[in-house]
């Protein structure tokens, strides 16, 4: 009884097996890549709201009009910066608002061409360093001939904000 037919059958056993396994491992794999849970979706989020919160501080109500965040920085008012981005982030249609907080700073670059960076509001709360902070800015034409600004001509600061939930 022992032949050829009966070795070839072995090693083709022996050859699928091997072949079955190698396409388990390669599955198993593939497919247990372990990411960090939804953390990426909610800061995108949280980007997404803290750019457009500048963005809407950034627009005029008309073309001969200046912008609230435009007047906020030329009188670097960081009180007033505090309330409006408070009241835009932190807005929600229930009764309750959300838990947002922030930091922002303004930097522009002098005649001398050094960099000027000022903290328009310190923080609304501080971090503890298990927040998970992003990070959006927006560019503020600030106008010549103002009393804040002894530049002969309009120059842009940026104006960095850094948000974190609670």
């Amino acid at each position: 009884m022992v032949d050829t037919r009966g070795q070839l059958y072995t090693i083709e056993g022996v050859a699928a097996a091997l072949i079955m396994l190698a396409s388990a491992y390669l599955v198993v794999n593939a497919t247990s890549i372990y990411t960090p849970g939804d953390t990426h979706i909610s800061d995108m989020q949280l980007e997404v709201l803290g750019n457009d919160a500048l963005v809407m501080m950034n627009t005029a109500t008309n073309a001969t009009s200046e912008s609230p965040l435009q007047a906020i920085v030329e009188t670097n008012n960081g009180n007033a910066f505090g309330q409006m981005y408070n009241n835009i982030v932190n807005n929600r249609t229930g009764q309750d608002q959300d838990h947002v907080q922030f930091m922002a700073n303004v930097s522009y670059v002098r005649p001398d061409n050094t960099v000027n960076s000022t903290t328009l509001l310190n923080m609304s709360r501080p971090l503890s360093g298990g927040e998970h902070a992003v990070h959006v800015s927006e560019w503020v034409i600030v106008k010549a001939g103002d009393p804040e600004n002894p530049f002969p001509r309009n120059r842009t600061e940026l104006v960095e904000v850094y948000l974190w939930r609670d």
